[in-house]
């Protein structure tokens, strides 16, 4: 789907709020927002004239805003045309999809060792929050914001801060490339039925079996994601 001509018709924003939080991460937080929540689009590029048009803040502002989101990896500068949200490369995909796989089997590891009754049971009850609305609805913010719930319990019940910094250093990168794999018919309702292994096992206390079976959900949302990155990018070569 190509990106639209302007800001304005993508994300119809308002000027941010002088009083509260410091303007440069008021900026910051409205543009991280939309880009994540896909209001601007992968390849839409992020005209400063009009960025400051719309937030009614200053030139600086908004270069300093654009330069924290491409040190996130959610804006990419490109010659001749300026900043430009991000659209992940088969190659990078690549890589985060194998240290998600690996940190996410830790993960769920330290989950299922430590994790109280009660974080176990919301962890199912995110799971199944999640498979009807896989299968209720097609709008991908919905099924991207149930995912990231069930991975919310996940981090709070394995009680990890050096993991958790870490995850959450790749999160605005990995929710990219989970629109992309989600975006394909039939993935979320796989997905549904993977993460509810992985919730069984953790129930059943049995740490290594949740993270296997974690392991192959990541693997699997990476050979729908990458087929698609591959496709992409074979059209642009074209």
């Amino acid at each position: 789907m190509a990106a639209p001509n302007t800001l304005s018709s993508a994300w119809p924003s308002t000027p941010v709020d002088r009083v509260a939080a410091p303007l440069r991460e008021q900026v910051i937080a409205a543009l991280r927002t939309a880009i994540l929540d896909f209001q601007l689009r992968p390849g839409q590029r992020l005209v400063e004239r009009e960025l400051i048009e719309q937030l009614g803040v200053s030139r600086t502002t908004v270069r300093e805003a654009l330069r924290e989101l491409t040190s996130e990896g959610l804006v990419t500068v490109v010659p001749q045309r300026g900043a430009v949200v991000s659209a992940p490369s088969l190659a990078e995909a690549e890589d985060l999809y194998e240290i998600r796989a690996v940190l996410e089997s830790i993960l769920v590891e330290r989950f299922v060792e430590r994790a109280t009754d009660d974080q176990l049971a919301r962890m199912s009850a995110a799971v199944e929050t999640f498979a009807e609305l896989t299968a209720g609805t097609q709008d991908i913010r919905t099924v991207l914001d149930a995912k990231d719930d069930f991975y919310a319990v996940l981090i709070e019940g394995a009680g990890s801060p050096v993991l958790t910094n870490i995850i959450e250093g790749l999160q605005a990168r990995v929710r990219l490339l989970r629109a992309t794999s989600m975006g394909e018919p039939g993935r979320a309702e796989e997905a549904a039925a993977e993460l509810r292994l992985v919730a069984e096992a953790a129930t059943r206390r049995q740490a290594g079996e949740a993270a296997r079976y974690c392991a192959a959900h990541v693997r699997n949302a990476a050979k729908t994601a990458l087929k698609s990155l591959r496709a992409a990018e074979s059209g642009t070569e074209a």
